[in-house]
């Protein structure tokens, strides 16, 4: 069965990758006002951290960041499941906590940003060994070196 809902955030992340970034917030803000604040925890959360990288406004990221941990705090496995049968909730954390870390650190709260880098680095073992995981790990890497 087909998730619309996933395959229309699935088309504003290509347009965004594309480089139409003003083009994906558009169909991002839209999509979000369809499925509301009450919807889908997948939706929400899946839709909130690929809306928080077209945010202009350090602020403004961080909020949907937020909503994304707060969506993927209601998520199950089994849920998660029904749309790839190989993903596990625990598997969003270290990116949901470097993207955290990375807006506290842009709006100067460093505290804040250290903490979300440890909580993204004990999650590790969340991920595998292949491209994406090297990919957490080097942009954790890079975030605690702009902290230090």
């Amino acid at each position: 069965m087909t998730d619309d809902v996933m395959v229309a955030i699935d088309a504003g992340l290509r347009r965004h990758i594309g480089g139409d970034r003003a083009g994906a917030r558009e169909a991002f803000v839209k999509l979000w006002a369809e499925i509301g604040a009450d919807g889908d925890p997948l939706h929400r959360c899946a839709l909130a951290h690929h809306l928080a990288d077209v945010c202009d406004d350090p602020a403004e990221e961080l909020q949907w960041d937020l909503r994304a941990l707060a969506a993927a705090d209601s998520l199950t496995d089994e849920r998660v499941q029904e749309h790839q049968s190989k993903l596990a909730v625990r598997g969003f954390y270290p990116s949901l906590h470097l993207n955290l870390g990375e807006d506290y650190r842009k709006l100067g709260d460093f505290e804040a940003a250290r903490r979300h880098l440890e909580a993204a680095r004990e999650r590790l073992d969340a991920l595998g060994d292949d491209d994406y995981a090297a990919g957490i790990r080097a942009a954790l890497d890079g975030l605690a070196e702009r902290l230090s």
